[in-house]
């Protein structure tokens, strides 16, 4: 099954969520906001693609973090604890697809997995 990960009322997760329906693509949705970020994940997150992939550090919530905290995100085991800390901090969305794991909408990407 399909995990699709990210926050309900963001403009790219709500293109992921309607690219999948529009194709078809049966997938459960984790709200980060709701459910939380699940620690296990993360840790297997950043094994594949790493934590500078996931940390988005162009977003609102990054900007108004203070210096400190990030400074603090600079290695992989403070992006972590931020990521943890601060859920809006991720890249989203973040796809779990059978073995493999995206962050980000790519429609063109997302066709290749999806196909049999």
């Amino acid at each position: 099954m399909i995990v699709l990960y990210g926050i309900t009322n963001c403009d790219t997760v709500k293109k992921a969520r309607a690219w999948l329906a529009g194709h078809e693509v049966a997938y459960r949705f984790h709200d980060f906001k709701k459910e939380g970020v699940p620690r296990e994940r993360l840790d297997a997150w950043i094994a594949q693609v790493g934590s500078d992939q996931l940390l988005n550090r162009k977003g609102t919530t990054w900007r108004k973090l203070d210096a400190s905290a990030q400074e603090g995100a600079q290695d992989a085991a403070g992006a972590k604890a931020l990521m943890l800390a601060n859920p809006s901090v991720i890249k989203r969305p973040v796809v779990e697809w059978s073995g493999k794991t995206t962050v980000g909408f790519d429609a063109a990407q997302w066709a290749l997995l999806v196909r049999p």
